[in-house]
């Protein structure tokens, strides 16, 4: 059992994201895993100004994301695709924390309305996270079509996902193992 953030990348108000992270929330929760579920929507994160560490008196809507971050074992951000790349949500969220990631793995789901699943997103934010390092794992879960595979109350119409979400998930718990390990001995700084 790990801790595993899940992080939405969308605050619009007919997103779609939400019912992917919800329905990634519920498989990790589902192999016995502790979650914590990011929505900047809910936290109602301001655009960066300073970075959580720079802040004497961090708000509580920041002191939940620092939690959340920091006590994770590894991230599975959520990000659909906007003009081929992540989301300004996700890329805002991200930044204001930093060390707090390192040396722990994440795994991108994308998504879009398109057949490609939001892949070109995947690909921007995998470099945004090895940056961060929290290096993303080799697989990627592109949900196509995202508006035909969850229902209107969330609920997954699809289900091959189910079968790629298991893959995805054995995957990812291999990486987090092994970042324990590892964390376990020390890490370089």
């Amino acid at each position: 059992m790990a801790k595993i953030a899940v992080i939405v990348g969308s605050v619009r108000s007919d997103r779609q994201g939400i019912k992917v992270a919800n329905w990634i929330v519920k498989k990790l929760k589902e192999r016995n895993h502790d979650v914590f579920l990011v929505d900047p929507a809910k936290l109602q994160l301001p655009l960066l100004d300073k970075m959580y560490k720079e802040i004497e008196s961090p708000p509580e809507n920041l002191k939940k994301l620092y939690t959340a971050i920091s006590e994770s074992d590894g991230y599975i951000p959520v990000t659909p695709e906007y003009n081929h790349s992540t989301s300004g949500a996700m890329k805002n969220t991200l930044d204001y924390l930093l060390e707090e990631y390192f040396f722990k793995p994440s795994a991108i789901v994308s998504y879009s309305a398109g057949p490609f699943g939001g892949v070109l997103a995947g690909n921007h934010l995998r470099q945004v996270l090895a940056e961060m390092g929290s290096p993303a794992i080799p697989s990627q879960l592109p949900i196509s079509k995202v508006q035909d595979v969850f229902g209107e109350q969330g609920e997954l119409l699809d289900e091959n996902y189910d079968r790629r979400a298991k893959r995805f998930l054995d995957e990812f718990e291999w990486y987090v193992d092994a970042f324990l390990e590892q964390r376990k001995k020390g890490t370089p700084y």
